[in-house]
């Protein structure tokens, strides 16, 4: 995905598909071509004292996901990249072995 921050909120304006059972929720990104994406959010998790989430595009179960960290300003949710390798690393690391020990239950 390209080098986007994406506020979500209440008010975000973005397409959220609903029904009674599961709320998906849905986030128009862009990506490196400037090709719009629907990216389904899928759950987060935390790297120390940092928030993640990891995102599935819409319709694509053959996709790669995307994990963006999450920030709050202004007490909405804004979505970035992870530019730092280090911290890229450090998460990749973290998430691996959350999937790992999903896969042991």
């Amino acid at each position: 995905m390209s080098e986007h921050k994406h506020e979500h909120g209440d008010a975000c304006g973005h397409d959220h598909d609903h029904d009674h059972d599961h709320e998906e929720v849905v986030l128009t990104l862009t990506d490196e071509e400037g090709k719009e994406v629907e990216m389904v959010f899928v759950e987060s998790f935390d790297v120390g004292e940092k928030q993640y989430a990891l995102l599935l595009e819409r319709g694509n179960p053959e996709a790669d996901g995307v994990i963006l960290r999450m920030e709050e300003e202004n007490e909405e949710v804004v979505l970035y990249n992870i530019e730092d390798e280090a911290e890229w690393n450090e998460v990749e690391a973290a998430y691996n072995e959350m999937v790992a020990a999903a896969n042991q239950d």
